[in-house]
């Protein structure tokens, strides 16, 4: 983490923050997880959402409220705003779990939703991260579990190397879940993908090489 990136703190399940926001970050609370927010001391530029489960919108100096019945998720919403103001990284926090599954596909969603904008998005959850790459690689450092997924359509010219299970230059589909229960094996692996967009999980102790 670089620097100059949009954290979004969610109403779902919340384990604190993997880095602190500095002052070229920005922080966006999405309903309930201004509560988080305020319970750890986590200050947000920008505090939106229709508060229906934060039941009523905060005192802060800037708030955007959001009707109940409309298209965009919070998340969504807070999305779209980092993406005007020129953030290219989303950390996204309280985004799993919860009392919602249906937001948790959602979020998943939101993922791809960057990926196609060329962006890029990190959900975090207690024990893992999740992340999408479209037309393109990570490479990826340390000990734990691997999955990866293709959840929108077909996906062409996949490579997977440094992990349990390998292939090169394979098709996987959104249809056969190909990329589950896979591990690291060596100290750096690889995912790739040349036509289409991947999500991957990886475990909370495994972590992108720049």
């Amino acid at each position: 983490m670089n620097g100059h990136e949009c954290y979004i703190i969610g109403a779902g399940d919340f384990y604190g923050l993997r880095e602190t926001p500095d002052d070229s970050d920005y922080v966006i609370a999405a309903d309930a997880g201004y509560e988080y927010c305020r319970k750890n001391n986590i200050i947000p530029d920008l505090v939106l959402g229709d508060f229906d489960s934060l039941g009523i919108a905060p005192k802060h100096p800037n708030v955007v409220q959001l009707p109940v019945e409309k298209d965009d998720t919070d998340t969504i919403f807070a999305i779209k705003t980092g993406l005007e103001k020129g953030y290219r990284h989303f950390y996204i926090y309280g985004g799993l779990g919860g009392k919602r599954s249906d937001h948790t596909v959602a979020n998943l969603q939101s993922l791809i939703y960057l990926a196609n904008r060329n962006a890029r998005g990190w959900l975090f959850g207690e024990n893992c991260v999740w992340t999408a790459i479209k037309n393109g690689s990570i490479s990826i450092k340390g000990e734990g579990n691997v999955a990866v997924f293709c959840i929108d359509g077909v996906s062409r010219g996949v490579t997977l190397r440094g992990l349990k299970y390998e292939i090169e230059d394979a098709e996987i589909s959104s249809d056969f879940p190909l990329g589950v229960s896979n591990s690291m094996a060596a100290v750096e692996a690889t995912i790739e993908v040349k036509n289409g967009t991947l999500l991957v999980m990886y475990d909370i102790g495994i972590g992108e090489v720049n």
